[in-house]
């Protein structure tokens, strides 16, 4: 059912008709209100344009998480996967409110599952680089961004579909609080 992550009114209006849930993935994300907001370093954005990111980035996944915990705590079972993005892990240029939002949203979701695990509910992260949606333009600067992947091409979402999958499954029930980078590539660490 469509509602708003960022209002939470709606998202508990829609969890009480669609609940309880075992399985939450935070996956709404955007660049900003009207979609991605102009790429520019920090100190020349616009304040008026971080609240549409800061929205549905940040505040969409506490609204979602806070929504189905007690549901989950409940049952002694659940599964949190918020997907997030390298921006938030490399410190991306001209994407700072919008690697902040995810970077936040990483950090709730680590907090979580200190909090919940006693419940036997794990809470995950998945960070993303660029995944070309069916049908959706090359990003602009295409083929500069893609001298940065070591394996050459962009993530699809059958790239992310199998880990997201594991995690919020009965098999990964000692496993929480961890970044797992689907990025081709991009951000090599430990």
């Amino acid at each position: 059912m469509p509602f708003d992550v960022s209002d939470l009114p709606s998202v508990r209006a829609a969890v009480a008709q669609a609940g309880p849930f075992d399985v939450l993935v935070n996956n709404a994300g955007n660049g900003g209100a009207g979609g991605w907001a102009e790429m520019v370093p920090f100190a020349e954005s616009d304040p008026g344009d971080w609240a549409g990111t800061l929205g549905v980035n940040f505040f969409g996944v506490l609204n979602c998480t806070h929504a189905v915990l007690p549901g989950m705590i409940a049952a002694r079972w659940g599964r949190v996967v918020t997907i997030i993005s390298d921006a938030a892990r490399v410190g991306e240029p001209n994407l700072a409110v919008y690697g902040a939002a995810k970077a936040g949203a990483a950090g709730l979701t680590r907090t979580v599952a200190r909090e919940v695990g006693r419940h036997g509910i794990t809470a995950n992260n998945v960070a993303l680089a660029t995944i070309a949606a069916p049908g959706a333009p090359a990003p602009p600067d295409a083929t500069a961004r893609l001298k940065k992947y070591v394996i050459r091409r962009f993530g699809t979402p059958e790239d992310v579909a199998a880990l997201v999958a594991f995690l919020a499954g009965p098999d990964s029930g000692w496993i929480t609080g961890q970044t797992y980078p689907v990025n081709g590539g991009y951000s090599l660490g430990l």
